[in-house]
């Protein structure tokens, strides 16, 4: 069978993250959506997303395929129910199409002509930017079980202490020195080829992705995941920090989403409370207009290549686009569009051309490659991104 993961009706309350990726490429947990839809089903996968995503994202139709919405999380019983789907049959969870059946020659879909079948199980789905850290104990606790399933950790290194082994699981290659590893609450899963220097202690649950590195005695609370390689100091609370992206320094990152290629400047640091201990309100690209979270600790939302200078300040509940540069000091204003240069004194445009070759050096530290796709991603983005820029 071939399976196809769409968007769905939450891409733009996803934004900024999926200006520059469809929704299945978001991490939350250990693995990104797509990864874990690929590992439960046992076979690849393809997408319908955004035009301008498809040329790095195309999908690919067969004579038969089932559609599946990317903002669902997978579990056992939901991909069973999955893989016995047949011709117009859907999947619906609490109103909302799961899944359905679908081929090459039908022009249109009309669920009031599907079978629909109620999935009552529990199940996690991505819904809003602040469900991607609220929801990632959770997520951690799902890929743990399934990642861990039937095999056996490496050791945990001698003049390492730890609390619940159980909870531990160590992938080949990984190095740990000296540190405190507490999975009293959950799982703690390190990736493979990943480094904890000195002096760190973490607390479950948390999972550091494959050749990434926590740095000398990092503090890292429950609920964080760190994607692979990136480097991270200081300290991080239920946090999720997406692939390649750095916070290499002391500074507090809280109840916040970093996008890929991110770097935050030594000592920043975000709120993630209000003084007044309010519930926080966070800007929606949906709406256009500042949502509701119901979440008394929100932090950051900062897209794909954005960076921050040394000693940046993030009140509560901001959100940053793709591809912004911050530098300064007081707080810069809680939404700051995408292609943004300055601070709390005020922005200009960052021009395209300018980003790009920023990107490009940045990319190629890794040995990853800025290509004429990923251009004309950025150059879309610029584009669909203006009307927010007032100067």
């Amino acid at each position: 069978m071939n399976y196809i993961l769409f968007d769905g009706t939450v891409r733009n309350a996803l934004l900024p993250l999926t200006y520059t990726k469809p929704v299945a490429e978001l991490r939350v947990g250990i693995l990104t959506i797509r990864e874990k839809w690929e590992n439960y089903l046992g076979f690849t996968t393809t997408t319908l997303t955004e035009d301008y995503l498809e040329e790095k994202f195309p999908m690919v139709e067969m004579e038969q395929n089932i559609m599946i919405n990317a903002s669902f999380l997978p579990t056992k019983l939901l991909v069973d129910k999955i893989k016995e789907l047949k011709e117009n049959e859907a999947i619906f969870y609490e109103e909302e199409v799961v899944a359905f059946y679908t081929t090459d020659t039908q022009e249109e879909v009309d669920f009031d002509s599907y079978k629909q079948i109620d999935f009552s199980e529990k199940v996690l789905q991505i819904k809003n930017t602040w469900d991607i850290f609220s929801l990632n104990n959770k997520a951690i606790q799902q890929d743990f079980d399934f990642l861990t399933e039937g095999r056996k950790s490496q050791p945990i290194p001698k003049g390492v202490q730890f609390l619940n082994k159980e909870n531990i699981f160590i992938e080949e290659g990984a190095e740990i020195l000296f540190s405190t590893l507490n999975a009293t609450d959950g799982p703690i899963y390190i990736g493979k080829d990943a480094t904890i220097m000195e002096g760190c202690s973490v607390r479950a649950p948390f999972a550091l992705g494959e050749h990434s590195t926590l740095k000398m005695g990092a503090k890292i609370y429950g609920g964080t995941t760190i994607g692979p390689h990136c480097k991270v100091g200081g300290e991080v609370n239920n946090s999720v920090i997406s692939g390649y992206s750095n916070k290499g320094h002391d500074g507090f990152l809280g109840n916040s989403v970093l996008g890929e290629w991110c770097n935050l400047g030594a000592d920043t640091n975000t709120s993630n409370l209000k003084n007044n201990y309010a519930p926080v309100r966070l800007w929606s690209y949906e709406t256009e207009s500042f949502a509701k979270t119901g979440l008394q600790f929100c932090g950051l939302i900062m897209g794909d290549h954005s960076k921050c200078g040394i000693n940046t300040m993030f009140n509560t509940g901001t959100v940053i686009g793709v591809s912004t540069n911050i530098y300064g000091s007081n707080f810069p204003r809680n939404i700051v569009p995408s292609f943004s240069w300055g601070g709390a004194s005020g922005f200009t445009t960052y021009q395209l051309k300018k980003a790009a070759e920023t990107a490009k050096i940045v990319m190629s530290r890794r040995g990853i490659e800025l290509d004429q796709v990923e251009e004309r991603i950025l150059e879309n983005v610029f584009n669909l991104s203006k009307k927010y820029r007032n100067y």
